[in-house]
Formats: C-alpha cells, structure tokens, sequence
C-alpha cells in the first residue's frame, strides 16, 4: 500500500485556514509565518563572507548528513536576488505529492492556452490539493490535464528537462531531480515566467496557506515561507520518501529552496533529514557570498 500526500482521509479544505474560499482573481494573503532561524549543528550563526566554493562547501556539509542517516539527498538552493545558486545531488527521486504543484501549473497553462480563467470546481481542488495535500483532488486535476502527457507537455513549456510523468494514473510516482523542482520554483516565483502573473498569484497562495500540520521541511529555515512538501512510503521496501521544496525567507535574503530524499527507516526519521539538508544548504550559499563591495562617499 502507498501512503502518500495526505493522511486524513476526506480532509478536503477549498479556501485558506479561515474557511474563505479562493478564487483565481482573488488579490492573495501575504502569509505571515513567524519562525526564527536556526543555524545546523556546526555552522555558525552570523555571516562569514568567505569567497568559498558553494558547491564544495555544501557537499562538505551534507556529505555527514547522508553518511549519518543512510538516506539519499538531493538539495537544489538559490538566492535570486543575486542569481547564485548549486546543486547538490543529480539523480532522480520519487515527488509523492510534491508533484501536485506541477499539477497546478500544467492545469494553468491549459487554462491559459485557452484564453480563460480556472472555474470554481477547478480553483476549490487545486487549494484543496496544494493546502491539503488531498490525493483525490490531485487525481481529478491529473484527468483533467490529459495524464502524463499533459504534465509533460506543460513542463517543456516550464522548462524542466529530467522530469517523468508517473505511469497512468500514478501521478505520485512521477520522477525529477532537485534542479528541475528548482527550476519550476522559479517558474512559479520569479518575474518572468510561461505563467501568467495570475497564475503565479494562484499558487504563491495556495502554497503559503498550507494546513498546519504540514508546516516542515523547508520552513525549518526561514521566517516566511510558501512551500510544498510530499511523503510516500514505499510498499516493497517500507522506506520512506519525504520532499519538500518553496520560497522562504532567512538571513535578510529570499531563497528557492528544493530538498530530495529516499530511504529513510521512518516518516519523522526523513523530516528530520530534510529539514536539516534545508537549513545546511541555505546557510551554505549564505556563508560563501562574496562581501559587499566598500561603499565610498
């Protein structure tokens, strides 16, 4: 048996945490998540300007982490405001539910290729799909974008490039590396985007009025956050899958964040896991940035 995305059986909210219902147009809520900061065990906490290697710092980092743990991690992080990022990890994992928000962009590129907005049944799934995690919602979005393929022709358009569709009706088992997921976190939050700006707004919203109880993952690290995470415990080897990706907010930056795993012995065993690869990998790119050129009066 596959257990994946949501363990509340029916638990299928349409609107954010106060009830309201959403709706594509609908100006969205600026989540407000306060949660201080936590340095991983063995980095400091304030900012040391080396001119490092961010890659090599980050391998230095989560090389432990998978000797420690047995677990299999993939870590994509990027900071836009100065475009660095790294890539840590290149093979591909199972999303579970983190593919619920390639879900969404592919339904809203067919919306937009047909010059409409979501109608209501569409919009109530996809925040009860994104917010909830809910499995049935993601299942009648995957009909309605045509399956596999339509995910595939819409990631094209996206531009990831190892992603693949999970077989049939198996959305959960689609496969993708940490640098695609990170490229579609930048389809989703950058400026320039094959996502209208309504688009973007739609699932900004969705993914930072989260139910509470999937607050972990990449929100371990960062004061606000809009995230995405999925879980899936596989039936042959009782392991488990957790993935978590988003944007957060930490160290007066914003970071993409994208962390990949399998292979962990329990549920609670894998978030700790990620949730510790998260705040390395931010802490990572932050450590190595070069520093701020003198300013001259």
């Amino acid at each position: 048996m596959l257990l994946m995305g949501c363990f509340a059986a029916g638990h299928t909210a349409t609107g954010d945490r106060s009830g309201r219902p959403l709706t594509q147009n609908q100006t969205p809520v600026t989540p407000v998540n306060s949660k201080p900061a936590q340095a991983p065990p063995g980095l400091p906490g304030t900012r040391t300007p080396a001119p490092t290697d961010v890659g090599n710092a980050l391998t230095r980092l989560l090389e432990p982490i998978r000797a420690q743990s047995g677990t299999q991690v993939s870590v994509a992080v990027l900071e836009p405001r100065t475009g660095r990022r790294t890539v840590y990890g290149s093979q591909t994992h199972v999303t579970a539910s983190l593919v619920k928000v390639d879900i969404l962009a592919a339904l809203l590129l067919r919306a937009q290729h047909e010059r409409r907005s979501l109608t209501p049944w569409e919009t109530s799934t996809a925040a009860s799909m994104i917010q909830s995690s809910d499995n049935d919602s993601a299942g009648a979005l995957w009909r309605r974008i045509g399956g596999g393929p339509g995910l595939t022709d819409a990631n094209k358009t996206l531009g990831l490039t190892s992603t693949q569709a999970g077989p049939d009706v198996h959305w959960g088992l689609t496969r993708t590396t940490a640098a695609d997921q990170l490229t579609l976190l930048n389809a989703v939050f950058a400026d320039t985007s094959p996502l209208s700006t309504s688009s973007r707004q739609l699932i900004r919203t969705f993914m930072g009025h989260i139910d509470a109880d999937q607050d972990w993952g990449v929100s371990a690290e960062g004061s606000r956050w809009q995230l995405k995470n999925g879980w899936l415990q596989r039936s042959h080897s009782k392991r488990w899958v957790i993935n978590s990706m988003g944007r957060v907010e930490a160290h007066g930056s914003t970071f993409y964040v994208v962390v990949l795993s399998h292979g962990s012995p329990s549920m609670s065993h894998g978030i700790s896991t990620v949730e510790r690869a998260a705040r390395t990998a931010v802490h990572a790119l932050y450590s190595t940035a070069p520093p701020a050129p003198p300013i001259i009066h």
